[in-house]
């Protein structure tokens, strides 16, 4: 079994909607999905981010307008016929080998097929299509007829199909899904054309493409809605023959277009041949790999854990970070739910935090580029702040129906769903860790915090005591109202007012980031009022799901066993999932999920509650068995809060987490996309839930492992507070950058080389014949990181290189390039670098450990900087010099308690990664009298340069700031 590869064999129609889900390929910006270019069945789709438009419908007597992604003009079709016999559809031709293999390393999708025709031709036919991760306009399809018992014509067709609609998903066949409209076609110097507009949106969508390879160019046929042009080979028995389609997909969206039509012609017209094309696209893809590498023991896991990664990047690549797009339930993989942006940015954000931190910014930027509405909003229903929506697409408008259909019963029924105001705690929860993985507040994420704060403690109602919150729906979505009530919503949802307990106090934290967005005090009062004072509900020794939730009824759950969808086949049976103590995912449950025990036992114990100290597992337990788990999130959650608890059964709901959307574990769903969020979730758990990671406060970060030994060794590079460090752990330790350790924090030195070090370590290890796991044995570190330090542009900390060094019995300074290397600087810089202005407090913490600084004081031949071997001591700069040397002399000012107010910097560069910081001290350069020396000695301080350096010098710092350089 290959790793990196996803196989399918034979042809499977009933199958073929799963398949096509699984190999969709995209870049970010737009997605196709795997259908096949030709033949039924297929359910082509292309899918622009953040392209949506609105329709109006008549269900059930009652018009409903809904907002869906769409389904864009296919540029996929092409279909070839051998001479006398009709165009090739794979369900109906003699199929002698058939095979989809999707190159997840890649992002490439093969398919390959022999078919003898009616006459008994055989023809072998290769398939290769990428969607461009190095150009996210460009795509292709490159197809190689091999004739291998005749020779004569092979017609080929190819298209450019505009008569598409959103049909992907049955149940939503009852509603309109005509987006497009206005086509119009045309032949540009060879290049086909086609162009058509949504209906109420008024995007305009363009296709253009050329066709390459040994056939004479065709003339297209324009028709209204779709463009054809036929080419025929000429094909010699045994020789291969190649056809290529290349398109470019551009739209009105787009910046730096003066009109789609024209964009995708210049972009098709200079785009490189197919070769070239998929050499770019694949650069780039290893480019992603080097940062979201996951690696696990066993080619089984592994490829399903490289298949969630793929196509996690397919949908949120670094092309998204500059789009307004958010985070599309489905992927961009189909149409299910629409394409509408929920909470899933909650599973997936912690896996880009710290990967790809400027994604995770970019989404956060497409939630407060709708902050307006959700004041708006807000402000309609007769609150504060920002309420934002439970689904949101184009503008931030509320866009969950109002009417869903029952595909079991088959009717059509009233959606609550909008009450999941707890939309806007994962929002805030969002910009709050992305706060903690790279030390970044910008003034527009504070701004959402605060808004969002503000709407939740005015949804919070003071009664007898005690804050509610009234008439909303929890995680769950099975709850929506009281039996037999007809106010929507429910009281007292934990989930929701634990939450807001924890907003309550991080957006006072945050406030103190943004000093320039702080609340009035009477406003923070409030908000600590709340924090202290809100409502939590128990029954039978457990956190009750909301008020009244022990009153509920029991399911037979026998009867139901198995059935995931219990408000679906309730609601069949003329029963309401209302009436039962029955969760569709976890609800009290993500607590844990969100907060872990310690944090939720604290936030109860604030709020006046005694929880004893087996409240927390009771509740796992209660929810446990009353769960269907009708939703892929909820294996994540359960894997990841039984971790520590139930280990066999943790790893249970991991598997089932992993294999979710492969095995289409909901029962035909992932054709209709994949589950975005569960994908993310799982990742982070590996992540974070196993490596036990914990980003804290002040830029430490924290590691509790607890390895499945199944998963063998887990190893990672992360990048946190713009420095990139390197993981890797089992059931037993977990090392950071090649050392066992549990922390790290902000600003440990990592030696850098700007040499090829990765090269120096293979020739070193290849020169004594060792193996990377014997190296690793001799240097005390994982093979893992040895295997990451050959291959990436890093080097380890100082202890781990001297280990090193001796394992593969050379010199550190050998290691490092024998000083052969360029002069810190030389190198080009970081794609995208952000300048950090630092604090005192910081500037002290990079600078006590002491090293080299360098002095700068007005001497007396001119301006004279000299490097000194330094200790910070009881808060002071403290070094050594010679008696009667430029700095005795030069720092003395002749007068009698008169000191001389010098300079003293502090930086470390980072090479390799293009980053550092530096630090300035200034303040009165003070010659330590004899009486004074002794303290001074307990510095430690100790010259490089030897000789008789007797002198100690004291500069008091005045003035004491820094910078630093590093990603986003």
């Amino acid at each position: 079994m290959n790793a990196w590869t996803l196989v399918y064999e034979g042809f499977d129609a009933a199958g073929e909607g799963l398949r096509e889900a699984l190999c969709t390929l995209g870049n970010g910006r737009f997605a196709t999905r795997g259908a096949t270019p030709d033949g039924q069945p297929r359910t082509p789709g292309t899918y622009l981010a953040g392209c949506y438009d609105r329709l109006d419908s008549v269900v059930a007597g009652r018009t409903v307008t809904n907002e869906d992604i769409v389904n864009l003009p296919d540029w996929l079709p092409l279909t070839f016929a051998t001479p006398e016999c009709g165009w090739f559809r794979p369900e109906e031709a003699g199929l002698l080998r058939y095979r989809h293999e999707l190159d997840l390393r890649h992002g490439v999708l093969t398919r390959e097929l022999r078919w003898r025709d009616g006459a008994g031709r055989v023809t072998r036919v290769r398939q290769r299509r990428l969607v461009s991760m190095a150009d996210p306009t460009l795509a292709a399809l490159e197809t190689t007829f091999t004739a291998e018992n005749w020779s004569g014509p092979m017609r080929v067709r190819c298209t450019l199909e505009g008569r598409v609609t959103n049909c992907g998903v049955a149940r939503y066949r009852d509603l309109r899904g005509d987006h497009l409209t206005g086509h119009e076609t045309g032949a540009d110097n060879g290049m086909a054309w086609l162009t058509a507009t949504t209906r109420n949106a008024r995007v305009m969508v363009a296709l253009a493409s050329r066709i390459d390879g040994d056939t004479p160019s065709a003339r297209p046929a324009l028709g209204g809605d779709h463009i054809t042009s036929d080419h025929v080979l000429d094909l010699a028995e045994g020789e291969p023959a190649r056809i290529t389609k290349t398109v470019a997909l551009t739209s009105s969206r787009d910046p730096a277009g003066h009109d789609p039509r024209s964009s995708a012609l210049r972009h098709v017209r200079r785009a490189p041949r197919f070769d070239e094309l998929l050499a770019r696209h694949a650069s780039a893809w290893e480019c992603l790999w080097r940062r979201a590498r996951l690696d696990v023991d066993g080619p089984e896991l592994s490829q399903l854990v490289h298949l969630y990664v793929f196509h996690l990047l397919q949908t949120l690549s670094p092309h998204t970070a500059d789009l307004d797009a958010g985070v599309p339930a489905r992927g961009l993989h189909g149409e299910a739910y629409r394409g509408h942006v929920f909470w899933d940015e909650l599973f997936v954000e912690p896996w880009l935090n710290l990967r790809f931190p400027e994604i995770s910014l970019g989404l956060l930027r497409y939630r407060w580029r709708r902050l307006p509405e959700a004041r708006d909003a807000a402000a309609e229903a007769g609150y504060e702040g920002a309420m934002f929506p439970w689904q949101s697409g184009s503008d931030g408008r509320e866009e969950t129906q109002r009417l869903h259909l029952n595909p079991v019963s088959g009717r059509w029924l009233p959606d609550n769903s909008h009450r999941q105001r707890h939309v806007g705690l994962a929002i805030a929860y969002n910009v709050w860790h992305h706060y903690l993985a790279t030390g970044s507040m910008p003034p527009w994420c504070a701004e959402l915090v605060l808004d969002i704060a503000r709407f939740f403690a005015s949804l919070a109602e003071l009664r007898d005591g005690r804050y509610e919150i009234r008439g909303v729906m929890g995680p769950d979505e099975y709850h929506d109202a009281y039996p037999g009530s007809d106010e929507p919503g429910v009281a007292n949802n934990a989930y929701t007012n634990v939450m807001t307990v924890w907003l309550m106090t991080l957006a006072r934290e945050t406030a103190v980031l943004a000093p320039q967005l702080a609340p009035p005090a009477a406003e923070l009062a409030r908000w600590d009022d709340v924090s202290r004072r809100m409502r939590v509900d128990f029954h039978r020794g457990v956190i009750s799901q909301f008020t009244g939730y022990g009153d509920l009824l029991e399911l037979d759950w026998e009867r139901y066993r198995g059935v995931r969808r219990l408000d679906r086949a309730l609601e069949a049976d003329g029963d309401d999932v209302n009436r039962y103590q029955a969760s569709k995912q976890a609800d009290t449950l993500m607590l844990c999920y969100l907060l872990g025990d310690e944090q939720l036992t604290a936030i109860l114990e604030r709020l006046g509650y005694a929880p004893d100290p087996g409240l927390i597992s009771r509740t796992i337990s209660y929810y446990l068995r009353r769960t269907s788990h009708g939703s892929t999130l909820s294996a994540v959650v359960h894997a990841w809060i039984l971790a520590r608890r139930n280990r066999e059964r943790s790893w249970e709901f991991f598997i089932e987490a992993l294999t979710g959307d492969v095995s289409d574990v909901q029962g035909g769903t992932t054709a209709e996309g994949i589950h975005l969020g569960a994908m993310g979730g799982t990742l982070d758990l590996l992540q974070s839930c196993y490596l036990g990671l914990e980003l804290e406060r002040g830029g430490r970060l924290r590691l509790d492992p607890l390895v499945p030994e199944r998963l063998g060794l887990v190893c990672m590079p992360l990048r946190y507070h713009g420095r990139q460090i390197f993981v890797d752990a089992d059931h037993r330790e977990a090392r950071i950058n090649g050392t066992v350790r549990r922390t790290y924090t902000r600003g440990d030195v990592i030696m850098t080389g700007t040499g090829d070090f990765g090269r120096r370590i293979i020739h070193h290890r290849e020169r004594l014949g060792l193996t990377r796991e014997q190296v690793a044995d001799k240097a005390d570190m994982s093979p893992g990181y040895v295997k990451y330090l050959e291959e990436n542009a890093d080097t380890p900390d100082t202890g781990a290189l001297y280990r090193l060094a001796d394992a593969l019995q050379t010199t550190v300074e050998e290691l490092l390039g024998g000083g052969r290397d360029r002069p810190p600087g030389r190198g080009p810089a970081m794609a995208h670098p952000t300048l950090e202005v630092l604090d005192r407090e910081e500037c002290l913490r990079l600078i006590e450990s002491g090293g080299i600084g360098r002095v700068a004081f007005n001497g007396s031949h001119g301006p004279t900087v000299l490097p000194v071997n330094y200790k910070l001591h009881d808060g002071d700069i403290v070094f050594r010099t010679a008696a009667g040397g430029a700095m005795d002399e030069d720092l003395r000012s002749g007068v009698k308690g008169v000191d001389i107010v010098i300079a003293f910097e502090i930086d470390r560069i980072d090479e390799v990664n293009r980053e550092g910081w530096s630090v300035l001290v200034q303040g009165p350069a003070h010659h330590v009298p004899a009486e004074e020396v002794a303290d001074a000695a307990g510095s430690g301080v100790t010259p490089w340069a030897g000789g008789e350096r007797l002198l100690y010098v004291r500069i008091s710092p005045r003035q004491i700031t820094g910078r630093r350089i590093h990603g986003v």
